[in-house]
């Protein structure tokens, strides 16, 4: 039996502070053991591992796929205080489609860590309108947006929410 090749779009690495233990190197050699063509690094609100990524990728003959999961909010410059540990932000995974993508995503980030920090780096709505060209968004299971609204059971808010992105 053939199977069709899979492509893991939703990767963390130990470059995911606190987040995830697999390292890049032992996670590109899982990927081409299973003659996977491609893999994405989507690392939470950074791109930190990018570099050895993309390098040990290209080394492999494998297809890097840069991305990142990135917290959202409204507004990234404003600060809300709930809870000791901070607010929960909504989650999306943002993966760069071309060169402009990748542009744009080291941008988000930039921004997300320089005005947009608040526990977590964060990403302001408005600012993925203006950055999104060359990007892909992706739900992020449980903790996304869309997710949450239907747990919540407005499948409406979740319908309009998915239309907007």
């Amino acid at each position: 039996m053939r199977f069709a090749p899979f492509v893991h779009l939703h990767n963390h690495s130990d470059f995911s502070l606190l987040g995830a233990t697999t390292r890049v190197g032992d996670m590109l050699k899982k990927v081409a053991e299973l003659k996977q063509p491609a893999v994405a690094l989507t690392d939470y609100g950074n791109l930190f591992g990018a570099i050895e990524f993309y390098s040990k990728a290209m080394q492999m003959g494998i297809k890097p796929i840069m991305g990142c999961e990135v917290f959202l909010c409204d507004d990234h410059t404003k600060r809300v205080s709930e809870g000791p540990r901070g607010p929960r932000f909504p989650q999306m995974v943002l993966l760069a489609r071309n060169n402009q993508g990748w542009k744009n995503l080291l941008k988000l980030i930039s921004i997300s860590y320089i005005d947009g920090f608040y526990y977590k780096p964060r990403v302001g709505k408005p600012m993925l309108d203006q950055y999104s060209d060359g990007l892909i968004a992706l739900s992020s299971g449980s903790n996304g947006e869309v997710e949450q609204l239907l747990q919540k059971g407005d499948r409406k808010g979740a319908k309009a929410t998915a239309r907007a992105y």
